[in-house]
């Protein structure tokens, strides 16, 4: 490229380049990443800094989605007034509401703007953190109220699809598996990091008087700095206010640091109608997420979720003024063959990853913190066990494993392609899932349940392992076989679907393991995961696949 090229170049950069007074332009007019000297001259800078900040805010969108796994956890040990249906129940309808919020989530860039789309979504999260702080105070609190603030957190899993979708447009092709790689795992650490910030948290009275008074713990508990007996004071609020700290510095960031790209976005309008549009949508989600919930009182999950999305969808394509042509214009990846393929091997991989996060710390909980009991005529009884292992102590290492390979996957996989890495760790899946199965009826029926713990807690890291490197390898595959149009919708699509596997996983194993039979719950994964090596292999590893190896 010749010195007027390169010059040309350079100036169609200007308009990001911080002005006089260091204030950086919101929108980006021009936008090239293919072109080589615009990504070293301009798009490099400029896309980092947009991935650096949005990191940390989809980090706290994962740990308030998220929260509830461990905060049912505690809600056990401080004896509030809700059966183990009941806290499964909060830890699904966050996993439901965030997983729909997805859906509409996954086409705001497109009309709103990234920079205001992620400002808006990120600041939106101290609505169910500070909620949930102040519910917490009161152990009396209604249960509705739980499930009102379960409901919003879905804030938080609908930011994903959002997030993706806007940094996916930022780099080049060749830089899609590192990019979608670097978001998505190091913003899965969120997970990881509610695990182990809130045991600790809660252990103080870090907002004093303005948090309320401590609750004494009823049974004993668990943190990383060890064993907390029952009687121990406890600041349960702080799960939920301590996320505001991190929250506001987050808002500020994304509203001075982060861009909107007109090529992505021709008309995101004023901040203002922006952000009414963004609202608008997020309503959709919620009032759709209620009608979900709603139904799973009359009909099967299986029924109820499909209805969820349908009514989703068709709400979306309903929406009135010029926001209906932009959706009907990226609805046309529901044509393409490969959104379906994509969407079920991203339910391999991201899915089993939320869900297991999910239901990972109650299930530790409910087969670890009993064990059976001989009586005296023979019979077994269930019993507490004393020396249980706890879940707050333990169950953060899945995800975070999962969370620091992901980055791996997206890495490998742009060196030797994404499919054959999802077929390597499809199959690793359905081996330790069986295996995970066998150990868990081993252990529920076991009158020494905390033999079989090791062995449960590392099958359970080995498949957190797979499917954190399986994200990144599929998110590869979606950033090359789609054009920059469909690549980000349908990175947020499949991504809505797959968050459902946090509602799904901690139904299915919750309602197994009250059924007494919790292996049936991952011997069902299994015939899953074995249909996604199939799917995987037609597609895009046969002799004749679609698209080789992408």
């Amino acid at each position: 490229m010749g010195r007027e090229s390169v010059d040309a170049t350079r100036k169609s950069g200007e308009q990001d380049l911080p002005s006089k007074g260091g204030k950086i332009n919101a929108d980006i007019e021009h936008w090239d990443v293919e072109d080589t000297t615009f990504w070293e001259t301009v798009g490099n800078r400029v896309a980092n800094r947009n991935l650096w900040i949005s990191i940390p805010s989809l980090a706290m969108g994962f740990a308030i989605w998220m929260m509830w796994g461990m905060i049912t956890t505690q809600m056990q040990n401080l004896g509030f007034p809700f059966t183990v249906d009941q806290l499964f129940t909060l830890t699904a309808i966050g996993g439901l509401s965030g997983a729909t919020l997805r859906i509409p989530a996954s086409f705001m860039i497109r009309i709103a703007g990234g920079r205001n789309t992620i400002f808006l979504t990120t600041t939106l999260l101290m609505v169910p953190a500070l909620g949930t702080g102040l519910a917490l105070m009161n152990p009396h609190t209604p249960f509705w109220v739980f499930q009102a603030l379960a409901l919003l957190s879905g804030i938080g899993g609908g930011n994903f699809a959002c997030s993706m979708s806007n940094i996916s447009t930022f780099f080049p092709k060749a830089q899609q598996g590192y990019a979608l790689g670097m978001n998505a795992g190091l913003g899965n650490f969120g997970v990881t990091t509610m695990q182990v910030l809130i045991p600790l948290v809660m252990t103080a009275g870090l907002f004093g008087a303005l948090a309320g008074a401590p609750m004494p713990l009823k049974s004993a508990s668990g943190t990383l700095i060890g064993r907390i007996e029952a009687g121990t004071d406890t600041w349960i609020q702080n799960a939920g206010l301590i996320w505001v700290v991190f929250l506001l510095p987050l808002a500020f960031a994304c509203w001075f640091g982060m861009n909107n790209l007109r090529t992505i976005t021709p008309q995101p309008g004023t901040p203002a109608s922006a952000f009414g549009k963004i609202l608008g949508f997020y309503g959709v989600g919620i009032a759709t997420s209620v009608v979900g919930v709603l139904a799973l009182g009359w009909l099967s999950m299986w029924i109820a979720l499909p209805i969820t999305i349908l009514l989703t969808l068709a709400a979306l394509r309903s929406l009135p003024g010029h926001v209906k042509p932009a959706i009907q214009q990226q609805f046309s990846i529901f044509s393409n063959k490969h959104t379906w393929s994509m969407t079920v091997l991203y339910i391999l991989t991201f899915g089993s990853f939320i869900g297991f996060s999910a239901a990972l710390p109650l299930s530790i909980n409910v087969i670890f913190g009993n064990m059976m009991e001989v009586a005296a005529d023979g019979s077994l009884t269930r019993v507490p066990n004393p020396e249980a292992p706890s879940a707050l102590t333990w169950s953060w290492m899945g995800a975070f494993v999962g969370a620091l390979i992901r980055p791996v996957g997206g890495w490998i996989s742009d060196k030797v392609g994404g499919s054959i890495v999802t077929q390597i760790i499809s199959a690793v899946m359905v081996v330790a899932s069986i295996a995970t199965g066998y150990v868990m009826m081993l252990a529920y029926n076991a009158t020494d349940p905390n033999q079989y713990f090791w062995i449960f807690l590392a099958l359970f890291i080995v498949m957190f392992a797979a499917s954190g490197i399986g994200n990144g390898s599929t998110f590869r595959s979606i950033g090359v076989i789609f054009d920059t149009q469909q690549k980000g919708p349908v990175l947020g699509w499949s991504s809505a679907i797959a968050a459902y596997g946090a509602f799904i996983a901690p139904q299915v194993i919750g309602g197994q393991i009250k059924a007494g039979t919790p292996e049936l719950a991952m011997y069902g994964f299994a015939v899953f995961y074995a249909l996604c090596l199939v799917v995987n292999w037609w597609f895009y590893l046969r002799g004749n696949a679609y698209v080789k190896n992408p």
